[in-house]
């Protein structure tokens, strides 16, 4: 059964955000509502906060989506919003109007993993299917390797232990003083910065498993701070943020190649908001080169928390025959992708 256009809410976390796609899934407006500036002088995310504007911020939004679309709400074919994981009270926000839309146009509801967004992203790209793959989504609260066989059918590889990579950026940069959030501030930083003057220890990147762990390599950032008498400035400032992001690097793409090498797959893609890091693109564009996998990166607009890889994750599910979700379902904030 064919579907006209898509509706897609996704307020998993602090960005409320609203796409309309097409039957396909392929985005035809993304918008996105930012709340970094009203959390960054708490320097994290503030739950409450976070649900109040997804409040404020929702219906405005749909309705500048839909206009800018110029769709008007009875072309939509199917909802779909995110169910988790996430922030409860934020989840629900979006679950809640989302259900509401399906209900009053009478069209079916898709609840949609955040992950799942996350991992179908880079395949937004226009004319390229989905295929098997292993995928890298690094984000500020996941790092997870997954084999992907097809649209539904996940198996996990390996998962952070502790901290996620995205989480250690963050922590570290707060620790450096540096404005929230602090993972794109160190990577401006580490771009003038020699990337060998501090050794920080690449945890787990010997373990021979496929897990991650990065709250060792927070704590050795903590003490060589603490070692120095205090965030470095200038220079060795940028020389600090270098070293430390090239630690992470290194594993992830250890990692990923890894995952690659025993699955005997030879397409790998990374997504998610540490996908945009520069590094992290050049080191895994050449390091794939050169064991001969081709990898796809999601692009930056899609990186982030968005409602495009929603509208076409749940797009994906319906074409490959997935019923939708009963409207009676919750949501979960602990809720697993494999």
């Amino acid at each position: 059964m064919s579907v006209e256009l898509v509706l897609a809410i996704e307020t998993s976390c602090d960005e409320t955000a609203v796409a309309v796609a097409d039957a396909q899934g392929r985005p035809l407006v993304s918008r996105v509502a930012s709340q970094v500036k009203l959390h960054a002088p708490y320097g994290g995310v503030v739950p409450e906060l976070a649900s109040r504007n997804h409040s404020l911020d929702l219906r405005p939004l749909l309705d500048s989506a839909l206009t800018e679309a110029g769709v008007t709400p009875r072309e939509i074919g199917l909802v779909a919003a995110t169910s988790g994981p996430g922030l409860a009270s934020s989840l629900l926000v979006g679950d809640t109007l989302a259900k509401a839309v399906a209900v009053g146009l009478g069209c079916p509801f898709y609840s949609i993993n955040h992950m799942e967004g996350h991992l179908l992203s880079p395949f937004l790209h226009p004319h390229r299917k989905i295929e098997p793959h292993v995928a890298l989504i690094v984000s500020g609260g996941h790092t997870l390797l997954i084999e992907v066989r097809g649209v539904g059918d996940y198996r996990r590889l390996g998962s952070t232990k502790d901290d996620a990579a995205g989480e250690a950026f963050d922590k570290v940069g707060k620790l450096l003083g540096l404005p929230y959030p602090g993972g794109p501030e160190i990577a401006k930083l580490a771009a003038s910065g020699c990337r060998d003057t501090h050794a920080f220890p690449r945890s787990m990147i010997h373990s021979g498993d496929l897990e991650f762990s990065f709250s060792g390599l927070k704590t050795s950032a903590r003490v060589l701070i603490d070692r120095l008498g205090g965030a470095p400035q200038d220079g060795a400032l940028a020389d600090f943020c270098a070293s430390f992001e090239e630690a992470i690097v290194d594993i992830l793409v250890t990692k990923m190649l890894e995952a690659c090498r025993r699955t005997g797959l030879r397409l790998a893609a990374i997504s998610g908001g540490v996908s945009c890091n520069r590094r992290l693109r050049e080191r895994t564009n050449a390091e794939a080169a050169k064991a001969g996998i081709e990898l796809i990166l999601a692009d930056p607009a899609y990186s982030t928390d968005n409602a495009a890889m929603i509208a076409f994750a749940a797009a994906s599910r319906r074409l490959a025959g997935f019923p939708p979700s009963p409207l009676d379902g919750d949501i979960n904030p602990n809720l697993r992708l494999a």
